[in-house]
């Protein structure tokens, strides 16, 4: 018997195997667009099947299946004889796959004559292989017989191999009868199974005790308090025990396939027992259809009352089928799906609080898992291929919830595999080894007795040290089955029938070996949910579902997980489906993260747009109408007009007169905690040797939105050159980061580095995708708009106010130049640009001056002879009237020379609010860098003096030589013109500019403003530009800066021919122009007053001030 047991298990795997390679050569192929690539691949599908050359030649072979014509049909397999070795060749590996399928088909009948033993639920292995058996040879027929093209491919390759061999096949004639005769497969084995009528009810029978058992209602279930371990306290630590260990966790779904294809296979038993007609009503009842393989499915009632419709006598048959059908509705199932998600969270909880339990409780875990995988499996068959979908029965939105308590005890199994095996190793050889021994020598005969007794001195042998290397324990477990079998012989000495207590034993005693070397297999015969990769849009769907719902998106990890499952459907003698299946584990899991983590990402923005908004609540822009309100109801007046609601001061918000009332904010905090706790439920996970990060996601899609919703928060507007102010764009960033903050409270992520990515790339040009950043923006908006704008008379820079404010025109601007410039604006455009982002805004300053440098250059060589005698005529005021007037472009030269004053003193705001933020965020290292640059020698070499002046410069110090100028100015050398050249036009232009000064005295903005400090054409900020520009000019050329700027006062002299000018026109600001001599000392650290006194009495700068002074007072009044 135990060879005829070895022949039964091999014959039964080959089947298994058979399905696999068939099915996915051919079904996948065949079926409808709903099949997964992982299934088959449609590129799979025999292209000579689609072929129109080939059309007329398939038709033919079809139609005159299977008999072979080969003569007189010259002109219709014409092109079949061109492309023979071709079909020969490629149609091989579907042929001989049919091939396999028949040989499987004629050896099974002749090992169902052999099994006839006592099938009960006491030789528990014996009697489901056999019924596995059973179901997997009808299986199989059923669904050969639903390809449509399976005589196009048997035929078409053997008139291939006819035409090349000049015969058929010698499997040809069998394959075509078999094919022939299982056009209608259940009423073909219905005949066949006639003979193994009494061995098949005898097993079926057997289920009477398992299947209504497992079949209860969740009220029964609930009564019960199934899977509770709770329920009696003192019986927590008690090993669950059961006299059919095996059947407690046997698949619902798998019984239900037994019953249903064994009763019609053997159907004269329901009209002569009562029990099997019991257990096929309760099976009807269950379920409208059952799984084939994958996602093909068998309609049971309309495929049973097809084949009993023609039975002579079975109209009552025909009638309970009916009435099952009515009755098989979802509600049972949707109860227990209820009852379950309540079970195994109560099972998951007190197993994580004391994983010691998973010893004696074992039996009760893979019990869950077996219900709970049922339910869900029903649930997915059923939801794809029922008609009423619209029923509630049929759509679950808390399936998610189930799935993920599983998926919490496979976790739980999986962490705490070694205490199970210790508990079990320690439990078979201090108890099972015992009562075994007890039970070898009370009822064994000899040969049984030497079996037996090597079994139990074999577990007798156990120790918790062999855990790790059980194969002993392996080939101990083997030979159980042996022993079933041994004793399942109708006249076997030990009949097992007669001694149930031994079957019992035996069948515990083979659960108790799985719970030390099969935990793995356990869990996938238990849990195993890869069928899910059949059902992609129902699985997506549920998904989705999930999502949807806040109080299941927690449990949205189960998805992913599910998608570790897949790997485990694929067969070793069907290599090529891995990499289908495997790409779409890897597309889903892909998906099902990704999804989560915009999930998590928009509820992250929505919360940010709150807080953000709560935020702008505080601004300062806010309060002037709650201070006019105060100041008004203060003095008494009347304000407002009547009825006008009274605004809402910050803080309401937070008001609540009862807990029950949930604001928006609330809502939204409580979906983010839900589904941060399922991205936060796994660090990782492994999808076909694929590690998966989840939390990586959420904090790749925060990066991505941080970027974009800093830039969306300037609010630019390229048309109207509208964008938000620094300070307000600051509070905006600075809320947002706070909620990105407390994120790290839900989830194990850095925050900080993601802080770090999105800022750093805001302080540069363009971000990682290649996309304006803040930076750029408001490097634009500042250069283009405010700059502009001042360049054309509509702006003027306050020194005393540090900041540009807009000047009285007929046509306003758009936007209050103060607001932008002031020195909280440009503290705040320094803490969001950083240093790196000021010194991109620098860069860009120094480029446009570097521009107008240029400029200035080309009219210094238009009027360079003149420019050099007049620098040889400072003390012939005469002649250098003379020459003056030979001069052109003088207007040009000093508004130019303007501009660059204007640049330079926005920069130096710029440089002045930089090194306060620094000074608050790393005041020692800005001291030392201060100390540094104060401290260096003046005979310092000048490239090392340089890159000080560098160090300093990026800390927002100002320094006697601006680097970034010098840079900027020595881009600017020409090959075509000489250093010495180059360093004479230098000379000129400040020639240039100082005998060009005392035109300013007849223009009417150039009067000097007391309250401002300056003049409102700005020609105040020509101090800066002289002063930096000869700097700069000078230290490229390797000249010296004090004679040149000694050079300048000497021509800018020429002020005081303007004391003898008798045109009031040309002189009607003439004290306002003095004191630019003075601005231009002040700003220099290379001039001194001596020198300046030497060139012009200081008594008439002290007479110009008084004279501004007065002159101010008189307009004021």
């Amino acid at each position: 018997m135990s060879s005829q047991r070895l022949i039964e298990v091999v014959l039964l795997k080959k089947a298994e195997h058979i399905i696999n390679i068939w099915y996915f050569h051919y079904m996948g192929s065949y079926h409808n667009s709903n099949y997964l690539p992982a299934c088959g691949d449609p590129k799979a599908k025999p292209s000579y099947l689609v072929d129109k050359n080939l059309e007329s030649a398939v038709k033919f072979i079809v139609r005159k299946f299977p008999a072979v014509e080969t003569r007189n049909n010259n002109q219709q397999l014409a092109q079949l004889q061109k492309e023979k070795s071709e079909i020969l060749k490629n149609l091989a590996l579907y042929y001989f796959t049919f091939v396999d399928v028949m040989e499987f088909k004629f050896v099974v009948p002749e090992i169902f004559v052999f099994l006839h033993f006592s099938c009960q639920t006491v030789n528990f292995d014996l009697t489901k292989n056999y019924l596995d058996l059973v179901v997997t040879y009808t299986t199989l027929m059923i669904i050969l017989s639903r390809i449509e093209e399976r005589k196009a491919i048997i035929g078409l390759y053997n008139y291939a191999h006819e035409m090349t061999h000049g015969a058929s096949d010698r499997e040809y004639p069998r394959l075509g009868q078999m094919i022939v005769d299982y056009e209608n497969p259940l009423k073909k084995m219905m005949e066949e199974f006639v003979p193994h009528g009494k061995s098949l009810s005898d097993a079926l029978i057997s289920l009477q005790m398992v299947y209504p058992r497992r079949n209860l209602s969740a009220d029964q279930w609930r009564n019960a308090q199934l899977l509770s371990l709770i329920s009696a306290p003192s019986t927590m630590l008690n090993p669950a025990q059961s006299d059919t260990m095996p059947c407690e966790y046997l698949s619902l779904d798998t019984m239900e396939k037994w019953i249903v294809f064994g009763f019609i296979l053997c159907h004269a038993v329901l009209n002569s027992d009562a029990a099997a007609l019991s257990l096929w009503k309760l099976a009807l009842q269950s379920s409208t259809c059952l799984c084939l393989f994958r996602d093909e499915v068998f309609h049971i009632h309309k495929a049973a009352e097809d084949l009993f419709v023609n039975i002579r006598g079975y109209n009552k048959r025909i009638n309970d089928i009916r009435e099952c059908k009515e009755q098989a509705l979802g509600s049972m199932h949707r109860e227990r799906r209820k009852f379950l998600r309540s079970a195994l969270k109560e099972l998951a909880t007190v197993l994580a609080d004391q994983p010691g339990l998973l010893g004696p409780k074992a039996l009760f875990v893979f019990m869950a898992l077996s219900f709970a995988r049922d339910e869900i499996i029903w649930l997915l068959r059923h939801a794809d291929n029922i008609q009423k979908k619209s029923t509630d029965d049929f759509i679950d939105k808390h399936i998610a919830e189930l799935i993920f308590y599983m998926e919490e005890l496979r976790a739980h199994v999986r962490k705490y595999g070694p205490v199970m095996q210790r508990y079990y190793v320690q439990y078979l050889s201090g108890f099972d080894a015992v009562v075994l021994n007890e039970l070898n020598l009370s009822v064994c005969p000899e040969d049984e007795s030497i079996i037996m007794s090597s079994f139990v001195n074999t577990m007798t042998s156990l120790s918790v040290k062999q855990v790790k290397t059980t194969s002993d324990l392996i080939t101990a477990c083997l030979s159980v089955p042996h022993l079933q079998a041994y004793t399942s012989v109708s006249k076997a000495s030990l009949g097992i029938a007669d001694h149930k207590e031994l079957g019992k034993m035996m069948n515990t005693i083979i659960f108790h070996t799985k719970m030390v070397d099969s935990l793995v297999e356990m869990l996938v015969e238990t849990s195993d949910l890869s069928i899910f990769c059949f059902y992609s849009r129902a699985f997506e769907k549920m998904f989705q579902q999930c999502l949807e719902l806040p109080s299941q998106s927690r449990h949205s990890i189960c998805f992913p997980l599910l998608c570790t499952h897949f790997m485990s459907c694929t067969h070793e003698l069907c290599p090529e489906e891995r990499h289908h299946i495997g790409d779409r584990s890897l597309s889903l899991c892909n998906m099902f993260l990704d999804e989560m983590a915009k999930q998590a990402r928009n509820l992250i923005t929505d919360i940010c747009t709150e807080q953000c908004t709560l935020s702008d609540q505080l601004l300062p822009k806010h309060c002037a109408k709650t201070i006019s309100q105060a100041v008004n109801k203060k003095s008494k007046k009347a304000t407002g007009k009547k009825g006008e609601p009274e605004r809402e001061k910050p803080g309401v918000e937070s008001m609540r007169k009862n807990r029950l009332l949930v604001t928006n904010l609330d809502k939204l905090h409580t979906a983010l905690s839900e589904l941060c706790f399922s991205i936060n439920y796994v660090p990782n996970l492994v999808v076909w040797e694929h590690t998966f990060t989840p939390r990586e996601y959420l904090t790749s899609h925060l990066e991505i939105r941080f970027t974009k919703s800093i830039v969306g928060m300037t609010m630019y507007n390229q048309a109207t050159q509208e964008i938000a102010k620094p300070s307000e764009l600051l509070t905006s960033v600075r809320a947002y980061m706070t909620v990105l903050q407390s994120i790290e409270n839900y989830v194990t992520i850095d925050i900080t580095r993601v802080f770090n990515n999105v800022l750093l790339q805001q302080t540069q040009h363009l971000d990682s995708h290649g996309e304006p950043t803040i930076t750029s923006l408001y490097t634009n908006w500042y250069l283009e708009t405010l700059l502009r704008q001042v360049s054309n008379g509509h702006i003027a820079y306050f020194p005393a106010m540090k900041a540009f404010v807009n000047l009285p025109t007929e046509n306003e601007l758009t936007f209050n130049a103060e607001e932008y410039s002031d020195i909280s604006e440009m503290r705040s455009l320094s803490e969001l640009l950083g240093p790196y982002g000021m010194k991109f805004l620098s860069e860009s300053l120094m480029w446009h001056i570097s521009s107008q440098v240029a400029e200035l250059k080309k009219l210094v060589v238009e009027n360079m002879d003149v420019l050099t005698q007049m620098r040889t005529s400072f003390d012939k005021p005469d002649h250098m009237a003379a020459l003056f007037k030979k001069l052109t472009s003088v207007d040009s030269v000093l508004k130019r020379m303007t501009i660059i004053g204007v640049i330079l003193s926005f920069r130096s705001l710029a440089q002045e609010a930089l090194r306060d933020v620094l000074s608050c965020h790393i005041p020692f290292l800005v001291s030392s860098v201060e100390d540094f640059k104060d401290h260096i020698p003046r005979e310092t070499d000048m490239k090392v003096a340089m890159n000080v002046y560098e160090l300093s410069s990026a800390a927002g110090l100002p320094c006697e030589i601006d680097p970034a100028l010098v840079v900027a100015l020595s881009s600017q050398k020409s090959e075509n013109i000489s250093p010495e050249e180059e360093y004479k036009i230098a000379c000129l232009l400040m020639v240039f500019v100082a005998v060009s000064l005392p035109t300013l005295a007849s223009n009417v903005m150039s009067q000097y403003s007391p309250a401002i400090e300056g003049h409102c054409n700005n020609i105040h900020c020509l101090a800066k530009a002289i002063n930096q520009i000869a700097a700069a000019l000078f230290t490229i050329h390797k000249g010296s800066i004090e004679d040149r700027l000694k050079e300048f006062l000497l021509a800018s002299s020429s002020l005081l021919k303007i004391g003898q000018e008798t045109d009031k026109m040309t002189t009607r600001n003439r004290e306002s122009v003095y004191l630019l001599l003075d601005m231009i000392v002040q700003e220099s650290p290379f001039l001194t007053m001596d020198l300046l006194e030497s060139c012009f009495p200081y008594v008439l700068l002290r007479n110009a001030y008084h004279a501004v002074y007065k002159q101010s007072i008189s307009a004021n009044a």
